[in-house]
């Protein structure tokens, strides 16, 4: 059976994964809000 408790010690996520991490976090999202509100009207 496994131990949960002893995975999640061992976890270690990937490289790729934190340089995904901050890239969305350094991106201005105003482009991305703008092409949700355009696709919100379209559908109206």
């Amino acid at each position: 059976m496994l131990n949960f408790e002893e995975e999640l010690k061992k976890f270690q996520p990937s490289l790729e994964v934190e340089d995904i991490e901050k890239a969305v976090y350094q991106e201005d999202l105003t482009d991305m809000s703008e092409i949700l509100k355009e696709v919100v009207e379209k559908s109206k």
